[in-house]
């Protein structure tokens, strides 16, 4: 484990530290759940970007048009 000093606005440290005690958490643990939530957030769009480059149109629609167009099941109308 790697220690990091970091420097924070004091509102943003005592957001933090009122957010840690009302969950029962240290400010370490709050800090390190709130930088893992943003890394996953950037890492699902680089995701989802790389695979929506990939993505061809003309198959979808051509996979589309294989679906029968019937009426929904009861309860699943709109």
């Amino acid at each position: 484990m790697s220690t990091l000093s970091v420097r924070l606005p004091d509102s943003l440290h005592n957001m933090a530290r009122e957010l840690a005690k009302r969950d029962n958490i240290s400010i370490n643990q709050m800090i390190a759940t709130a930088l893992a939530e943003k890394i996953s957030a950037l890492k699902t769009e680089e995701y989802l970007e790389e695979r929506a480059s990939r993505g061809d149109r003309r198959k979808f629609l051509d996979a589309m048009a294989k679906v029968p167009n019937t009426p929904p099941l009861p309860g699943d109308e709109l």
